[in-house]
């Protein structure tokens, strides 16, 4: 029998979440961590650069040169806070709007692709499994509790 972790581990490498890059749009190689970004900076109006950070559980160093990289890729604008000059907001530039929306797609048509070898059933059942987790992990006082959302 499986155990937890190795059911994990399959998971993570079969969505990709190890390799380098995840996703070419528009002849940029995105990686997970970028492609991250640019969703939770899309699902945001006008986010911090510092709610981004704790949204997705890591450091503000590590998290600024990611926001650079997409920056000189066009996706991302990072705009001085108009109340509060020491802070940045973030936004999707048109390029990266176009990015996001693609990757939301190829990973939608994945991500049903697979469901379709299950039961609609199975899909619900699965899906509510993940939410109680993602609810659990939140809850607990582990390594991964500080990710919100």
């Amino acid at each position: 029998m499986e155990t937890p972790r190795e059911l994990f581990q399959i998971m993570t490498r079969r969505l990709g979440l190890l390799n380098k890059v995840c996703c070419s749009v528009g002849g940029c190689d995105l990686s997970t961590t970028q492609s991250h970004l640019l969703y939770e900076i899309g699902r945001s109006h006008s986010p911090s650069m510092q709610q981004i950070a704790e949204t997705l559980g890591t450091d503000i160093t590590t998290f600024s040169r990611q926001v650079q990289s997409l920056i000189k890729l066009n996706l991302v604008k990072k705009t001085p806070d108009k109340a509060d000059r020491r802070i940045y907001t973030l936004s999707l530039t048109p390029e990266g709007k176009m990015a996001a929306a693609t990757i939301d797609k190829q990973m939608n048509e994945y991500l049903n692709e697979a469901f379709s070898h299950m039961s609609e059933f199975e899909v619900e059942t699965l899906l509510r499994s993940i939410k109680l987790f993602n609810e659990a992990m939140g809850k607990s006082s582990n390594c991964c509790a500080p990710v919100k959302g």
